[in-house]
């Protein structure tokens, strides 16, 4: 089963120990960050810092200045990494030592981006702006998107690349000192909060055949029970994304709903197949291209939603996110898997699991839970994040990739 680890360049770039401790583990492929929003991470074994700012969304190699001359929406270049292209400098010490790099690239998630040019930021139903979310449906948030998909995943020394936010982000967003969680919200309504409103989307939803402001209202109306306390917090039966969505129709109505659907998906499924075909364009035969996505199609995020049938049909595959139980990975899993068995042979389905411990993650069961997710149709794994892990968990990780053959073709994991 193919492992992957994700590393950030300043993991690599300055640690002449990095790439030779990452190889130790028993991965095969590091997907490397090409392109990445802002963060603040820690860096527990390099010799020279141990936490790097990255203060805005910004790309970790020189952009080409004639692809952007002109255009008010450009990728930001970052300054907190010595040297001009660490995406390059890391990658080259990671296949030094024998090790595939895969580029990683953060699509639709940009706080500065938002801040200098609001009009294109997603707008709630009551007119705030999310400025770390571009709206997909406007044109020249999708063609920025297209453009950067394509520089940032086509690096020197990448044999492949992975897509992540490359659909709706809304709401949610892990902020520092955020406040937003004094309100329980659902599922259902973290949706309903992040839907777009702006002059775009209000002209989308009036082209489907109700006025967006009646859309508006509806979403309002359909919130004020959350405001008052008095939505019990369940995401209707059965919970789980399924439930999420019919919480959605029961809040919202089954027509209005499915009107907002049909928008929202068509905005995110152009996005995807142009990002892909402009990244195939600019690599070329035999580079990989998968997307990081959750089967819900109604979801935001990193992880953003999309159909399984669709996007099988025109990327190599998918990386899901798998952190939890049993049951959560097959509500993940089972769905992609059943749409590549359905007629998408040969496609990538790749179990995302953190392996971080303080971040949630569980990297002392990881052979079982890599059994699990194998059993369920992944056929590689992602570990989030090789150089976030303190040395405890890499440990771990070590263990756990030695032991996951003697569980290769037993079917569920033991307990």
């Amino acid at each position: 089963m193919r492992a992957a680890a994700f590393l950030y360049p300043w993991d690599v770039a300055g640690d002449p120990d990095a790439a030779r401790r990452v190889a130790d583990l028993g991965v095969r492929q590091v997907t490397l960050a090409a392109a990445y929003h802002s963060t603040r991470a820690l860096t527990p074994r390099h010799p020279r810092h141990r936490v790097v700012t990255a203060r805005h969304a910004a790309v970790l190699y020189p952009p080409a200045a004639e692809r952007w001359a002109g255009r008010a929406l450009r990728p930001y270049p970052q300054d907190w990494v010595a040297g001009t292209d660490p995406f390059g400098e890391a990658a080259r010490a990671l296949a030094d030592v024998g090790l595939e790099v895969h580029s990683w690239v953060v699509l639709a998630h940009n706080s500065r981006l938002g801040t200098e040019h609001p009009a294109i930021a997603v707008r709630n139903a009551y007119g705030d702006r999310y400025p770390w979310a571009p709206c997909i449906a406007r044109a020249e948030v999708r063609a920025y998107l297209r453009d950067l998909a394509a520089e940032a995943a086509v690096r020197p020394g990448a044999r492949g690349t992975e897509l992540e936010s490359c659909g709706w982000y809304g709401l949610v967003h892990p902020h520092a000192h955020d406040k937003t969680g004094g309100v329980p919200l659902t599922g259902a309504a973290q949706y309903l909060m992040s839907l777009c409103f702006c002059e775009v989307c209000a002209a989308g939803y009036t082209g489907l055949g109700v006025p967006a402001e009646e859309v508006r209202g509806a979403v309002v109306r359909a919130l004020e029970p959350v405001w008052a306390g008095a939505e019990d917090g369940d995401d209707g039966a059965g919970g789980g994304r399924a439930g999420e969505w019919r919480e959605v129709e029961r809040l919202l109505g089954g027509e209005l709903s499915a009107l907002v659907r049909s928008w929202r998906e068509g905005a995110a499924r152009t996005l995807r197949r142009e990002a892909v075909a402009a990244v195939r364009a600019a690599a070329g035969d035999g580079f990989r291209v998968l997307l990081h996505a959750d089967p819900a199609a109604h979801r935001c995020g990193a992880n953003a939603g999309a159909d399984p049938g669709d996007v099988l049909a025109y990327a190599d595959g998918v990386v899901v996110p798998c952190t939890g139980d049993d049951a959560a990975r097959e509500d993940a899993l089972a769905p992609f898997a059943a749409a590549r068995e359905g007629g998408a042979p040969g496609r990538v389905l790749a179990a995302n699991l953190t392996v971080v411990t303080a971040m949630g993650g569980r990297p002392g069961t990881l052979a079982a839970d890599a059994a699990h997710a194998a059993a369920l149709g992944a056929d590689e794994l992602r570990l989030y994040h090789a150089g976030l892990a303190g040395d405890g968990d890499l440990a771990a990780v070590r263990r756990g990739l030695a032991g996951l053959s003697r569980y290769r073709g037993a079917g569920p994991a033991p307990a």
